[in-house]
């Protein structure tokens, strides 16, 4: 193994910095918006466009709040949501540094549009954790899309075999495998060596 790729939410985000639950909550409560209608109008209609980078989140956020919400600025959604979608995993944090002090090369690589990976990055600070981010946005692609893992190992500079790859989608862990990535599902409660020995074994 050469290179280490991290999924983002569900391994190394997850949840509300408080108390680990959904970032959305209590966002009835808090600005007024219903959960079910942003669902409805926002991410039933824009996100798939969205999250492989066709389409910029802000004009459509803003379209949907003005009908829904106008009470509601789209920055102050977005600072909402970013921010109460923060919560990181320290003890894995903590390894991943270990492990790249290495001298594995740790990335991130995850389904995101192009607002929150920067935010990730440089707010949430990973930028000083990993060597980069994968994300959809950015790739035109998204997981569990074939395009999608090559892309990520053409830019590692590295053979598929030499990938290892912890995500919590079952179905992003098989394709990854198929492309040649050493990929193990990540579970709640696991470290990452437990995980890095798993993927040994299952190659």
């Amino acid at each position: 193994m050469k290179v280490l790729m991290v999924d983002m939410d569900g391994v190394l985000v997850n949840g509300r910095p408080t108390d680990g639950l959904p970032y959305f909550t209590d966002i009835e409560h808090d600005l007024g918006l219903p959960l079910e209608r942003l669902q409805k109008e926002f991410f039933a209609v824009y996100w798939p466009q969205i999250i492989i980078g066709e389409k910029p989140i802000e004009p459509a956020l803003t379209t949907v709040l003005s009908k829904i919400a106008p009470h509601l600025e789209t920055e102050t959604l977005l600072r909402y949501w970013f921010e109460n979608d923060s919560r990181l995993d320290e003890k894995l944090l903590a390894d991943l540094s270990l492990l790249r002090k290495s001298g594995i090369s740790i990335y991130l690589a995850t389904n995101q549009e192009h607002r929150r990976a920067a935010w990730l990055m440089n707010e949430l600070g990973l930028s000083e954790h990993v060597e980069d981010i994968f994300y959809s946005a950015k790739l035109g692609c998204k997981k569990p899309g074939e395009q999608f893992f090559r892309m990520a190992t053409e830019s590692a500079g590295v053979a598929a075999s030499e990938i290892a790859f912890i995500d919590d989608s079952g179905e992003n862990i098989e394709a990854a495998r198929r492309y040649g990535w050493q990929a193990v599902q990540w579970k709640s409660g696991m470290t990452l060596k437990e995980a890095l020995e798993i993927g040994q074994q299952v190659q």
